[in-house]
């Protein structure tokens, strides 16, 4: 016989007399305590061995029974604490084999109380009873019988104790376990799942800690971590669970363990979230590379996988609102395996058996809503969505996105209906869904959607209320940083467009925001190819912003701030690039160190800007990690992220507080230096003539209701008339009497202006034009009426010498003294003449035959690679070829080189030529917009040769005739190097010098408008 056997004998023999001797003892005999007590114990230890619960059920009895048998007890018994200890252990072991609810009950309320004892002087070890109490609320937990997230709470202080306290790793191990458990118990059910305690998480970080190698207690802390971010929106939180993650995933091993699969998944959840719940790019591409790698580790037999392919098209088509990203996001959606139409009758009938095992295919119900546009199917969806939000736990995950998804689906419902009564309820759902949420965690799209139906309903009740709703939440949503920049944008400009309609007090606040937000949407791409694509998506917007901004400053009478705004939302691109490049010199001066570092990241930022993106969405070579457009992204955000810091230290430098702040009329009026600058702000609301000077405030031209639509009308002839050829009768007619039009419209009331406030003729004038007058000939308006009516027709320019600038900013740069020397520059000639360019040997000759210095460059020796490495020797460059323009890439407008090779745009605005001065750019469409561009954002190639240095520019607006470069070079450079004006720098002199070789190209016999009007002057 074993000794266990010979314990069992012993404990039957025990058992046995203490029951025969309670049989024959009364209730007051002071023996029957002892016995009892000890039956009791016997019991237990024999349970313990045999799991016989009989054995179990009479201990529990005996153990009751001795709480209750009279005073006093024989010092040898135990005491009622000691009783009380018993009776609770004997409780959780039954309760986790009966579950029934009451010993779970009972066990928690004893242990409870005993946690209140000096358990020391009762020989009771705390920690033992910290240990049981783990083990019932784990139990309860399982059972649901209380407040599951109160019991999770408790049962994660008392882990906690137990880590803290000095029994060994090993002996806590095992209570870790079962809070592990718990928190996955309550992970699991979506409709019952909270914000996990932070009390909770600071146990399983401990436990991490003394557990590294406990891969379920790494991804319980993670979870936790999850679901607190999905509530705070903490990105430590982010960080820290991904570390983890990481750790779980990467662990040594040939093949992937379950734990791995769960981190692999996790993260994947985690980089979502994030993704959806901030609108950093950098974001959206971490979660696109995440669910790229669960794709390329999970099979395709892994039910998650239709899933995974569903997000990541959804990822892909929020990369850029381009017709790329969609094409790619349809595709990967038909080949998701994602069903698109869900039965919610079933689902609503299957939601009282709701369960962590069948939940799955209500979330995808959820998830699918975007796809549900048929009637029957919405007013099913939205039954549905109600019942769900009815049965799921206040705050669970189910709740948040039912209330969601109702959010989407009553407005939809009402516009499949027209039944007010969804209308109602979407706005008090999107109400609760934005109180839940809290203002400072709310969600864009929640607000955004009660925008939208408190619009709605305004517009059919006119309820004063409900526009006062409207305008108090525009404010909140802009101003979220969570929400995209480019969503916060558009949004802005709706908010400045209804305050301005109804006269409100937020219009100026509305169109503030609005302006601020342009620059920082536009660097939401991160290349300039990607960034004109989303100018031109929503071109609307970005054309008419600051226009309107403007003219609503003029409707006010503040005329400093109507030559400030325009300047804040013009040529973005250039100003973004130009930034780049700003003067570091007062910074140096101050702070070395600072200025090198800002020298740096300036120079990595341009780099990577001015890159041809690839295709951002091109999936064709399968499931990678992160492919080099995401790695461009994120490079992209973190040198602006350390550029954002650094010039906030430069601020804070003395002297230097308004660095690369929006510049204030103090600093634009210098635009007019030289010359008056006429700024036409072409408006829908209203459209004004601004002529700043130099020496007082800026005139005012308000111009006549039908201004604003004869402009377009004059654009829309010269473009259809274009179409027929620059050489036909048609085009010459058009665009005769489109510069007639043109004088009557802007010339005479700026002429007569310019003789009100004195400016003599012959002056300099300067046109920043806006909109569709960027594309209009004004330096040519005419022919103006003599007082006669006799001699030679007169037009704007005979008049004035004009030039043209894309904003006061780029005017000012180009102003700005360059090289010390005002020697004779030489020049740079770059010709390649061709059997289609007959005439460029002649405009080489009369070049050459310049009374200065000549380079020149041509034919094999006029490469991409020579031109732009001897420009840097030259402050003159003379182009001779043909100039390419390419419908809607305005970066691939190029010069045709030897062999056909392109120096291009993007070519040139990576150069930086700080000695250039001037250029003559004598090819076709130099200083043309394709129909497809920004005008307001000048990108050409008389505006790129501005950026890399020059400070003056002659370029065309359209084809030009091969034999006019010659004489018009010839007439040209004799101007610019005669002796007539001594004194002024050589580039400065272009201007006029271009303006009377253009007078003299008009004498020419045969001679046509188109011809001479097509050369235009810009910059200084």
């Amino acid at each position: 016989m074993d000794a266990q056997q010979l314990r069992l004998h012993k404990l039957a023999t025990d058992i046995s007399f203490f029951q025969n001797t309670i049989l024959s003892l009364p209730r007051s005999h002071p023996l029957r305590v002892p016995c009892v007590q000890a039956l009791a114990i016997a019991l237990f230890e024999r349970y313990q061995i045999l799991k016989d619960p009989d054995d179990l059920d009479q201990s529990i009895l005996r153990f009751t029974e001795a709480i209750f048998l009279p005073l006093p007890w024989d010092p040898r018994c135990q005491n009622i604490i000691q009783i009380f200890f018993s009776i609770s252990l004997a409780l959780v072991h039954r309760a986790d084999v009966s579950r029934q609810p009451e010993d779970v009950t009972h066990s928690i309320i004893y242990l409870r109380y005993l946690r209140g004892q000096s358990l020391e002087t009762f020989n009771i070890p705390p920690n033992r009873v910290k240990g049981l109490l783990v083990d019932a609320l784990g139990i309860q937990v399982e059972m649901k019988l209380g407040d599951v997230r109160q019991d999770i709470e408790e049962m994660a202080v008392l882990c906690h104790e137990l880590l803290k306290s000095d029994i060994p790793t090993t002996s806590v191990t095992g209570f870790i376990v079962g809070l592990v458990q718990a928190v996955n118990a309550q992970i699991g059910r979506l409709s019952e799942r909270q914000e996990p305690s932070d009390k909770v998480i600071e146990c399983l970080r401990e436990a991490n800690v003394r557990l590294p190698d406990s891969y379920e207690v790494s991804i319980a802390l993670a979870w936790s971590l999850f679901e607190r971010f999905r509530m705070a929106y903490s990105n430590d939180d982010y960080e820290e669970g991904m570390t983890i993650l990481d750790k779980v995933t990467r662990a040594p091993g040939d093949k992937s363990t379950q734990h791995q699969e769960v981190a692999l998944r996790l993260a994947t959840s985690f980089a979502q979230a994030r993704s959806s719940m901030f609108g950093k790019p950098e974001y959206l591409e971490q979660a696109i590379y995440r669910t790229r790698t669960l794709l390329s580790e999970a099979s395709l037999e892994d039910t998650l996988h239709p899933a995974a392919i569903y997000g990541l098209a959804l990822l892909q088509g929020n990369r850029f609102d381009s017709g790329v990203a969609s094409a790619v996001q349809e595709r990967h959606l038909r080949n998701s395996g994602v069903s698109d139409h869900p039965s919610f009758q079933d689902l609503t009938a299957s939601l009282p058996e709701l369960s962590a095992d069948n939940q799955g295919k209500h979330l995808d119900a959820i998830l699918s809503i975007d796809r549900i546009t048929d009637r029957a199917e919405v007013e099913e969806a939205v039954k549905y969505c109600r019942l769900l939000l009815a049965s799921s736990h206040h705050g669970s995950v189910f709740a948040r996105l039912g209330g969601m998804a109702l959010g989407v689906l009553l407005p939809r419902a009402f516009a499949c209906t027209n039944k007010i009564e969804y209308l109602n309820e979407a706005i008090s759902v999107l109400r609760d869904n934005f109180s839940t949420q809290g203002v400072q965690q709310a969600n864009f799209s929640v607000i955004e959607g009660l925008i939208s139906s408190l619009s709605i309903r305004f517009n059919l009740l006119h309820r004063r209320e409900d526009f006062d709703e409207i305008m108090q939440l525009f404010p909140v949503a802009v101003n979220d940083e969570c929400a995209r920049t480019p969503d916060r944008f558009l949004l802005s400009c709706d908010w400045a467009r209804i305050a301005r309609n109804s006269g409100h007090s937020s219009t100026s606040a509305a169109y503030d925001c609005a302006i601020s937000l342009m620059q920082d949407t536009l660097t939401f791409a991160p290349t300039l190819d990607i960034q004109h694509t989303r100018l031109v998506a929503m071109r609307d917007r970005y054309e008419n912003l600051p226009l309107d901004h403007a003219s609503y400053h003029v409707s006010a009478g503040q005329l400093r701030q109507v030559i400030e705004t325009p300047e804040r939302g013009r040529g973005l691109i250039w100003s973004e690039m130009r930034g780049f490049r700003t003067s570091i010199d007062q910074i140096r001066a101050t702070d070395l160190h600072l200025a090198d570092g800002f020298t740096a990241v300036n120079r990595d930022l341009e780099t990577l800007t001015s890159t041809i993106s690839s295709n951002s969405n091109d999936d064709d070579g399968g499931f990678v990690r992160m492919d080099p457009f995401g790695r461009l992204v994120v490079k992209q955000r973190k040198l602006l992220d350390d550029r954002y810091k650094l010039i906030l230290q430069i601020q804070a430098l003395p002297g230097l507080e308004t660095f690369l702040k929006s510049p204030s009329f103090d600093n634009l009026h210098f635009a007019a230096a030289r010359g008056p600058v006429i700024i036409i702000n072409h408006c829908r609301w209203r459209s004004d003539i601004l002529i700043l000077l130099h020496s007082c405030s800026p005139s005012l031209i308000p111009t006549a209701d039908d201004f604003y639509g004869r402009a377009n009308n004059l654009w829309d002839q010269l473009l259809g008339a274009r179409k027929e050829g620059l050489d036909s009768n048609q085009y010459e007619d058009t665009l005769c009497s489109v510069l007639k039009e043109l004088y009557e419209l802007v010339g005479r009331p700026v002429i007569q202006r310019l003789q009100e406030l004195r400016v003599p003729e012959q002056s300099r004038v300067w046109w920043c034009p806006t909109s569709v007058f960027c594309s209009l000939p004004l330096h040519a308006m005419g022919p103006i009426p003599s007082d006669d009516g006799f001699g030679s027709p007169q037009y704007f320019l005979d008049l004035y010498i004009p030039s043209y600038t894309p904003t006061l900013s780029t005017l000012i740069e180009s102003n700005n003294s360059g090289s010390n020397t005002s020697n004779k520059p030489s020049i740079l000639l770059i010709s390649q003449p061709d059997a289609s360019l007959p005439g460029a040997r002649g405009e080489m000759r009369a070049v050459q035959a310049t009374n200065t210095q000549v380079t020149t460059l041509s034919s094999s020796m006029a490469t991409p690679t020579t031109v732009l490495e001897r420009l840097r020797d030259h402050r003159f460059a003379h182009i001779a070829c043909h100039g390419i323009l390419e419908l809607g890439k305005p970066f691939d407008a190029s010069f045709k080189l030897y062999r056909d090779k392109r120096l291009s745009l993007l070519d040139i605005v990576r150069s930086q030529l700080p000695e250039a001065e001037f250029a003559f750019l004598s090819a076709c469409h130099t200083a043309e917009l394709t129909e497809e561009s920004i005008a307001d954002e000048a990108l050409h190639l008389a505006a790129a040769m501005q950026y890399c240095g020059f400070r003056s520019v002659v370029g065309t607006m359209w084809a030009m005739v091969d034999g006019d470069g010659r004489d018009l070079a010839r007439n040209f450079y004799k101007q610019v190097f005669s002796g007539r004006k001594q004194g002024e720098r050589y580039y400065v002199r272009t201007a006029e010098a271009l303006r009377d070789a253009v007078k003299e190209l008009r004498r020419k016999r045969g001679m046509t408008l188109e011809r001479w009007v097509n050369f235009v002057h810009y910059g200084a």
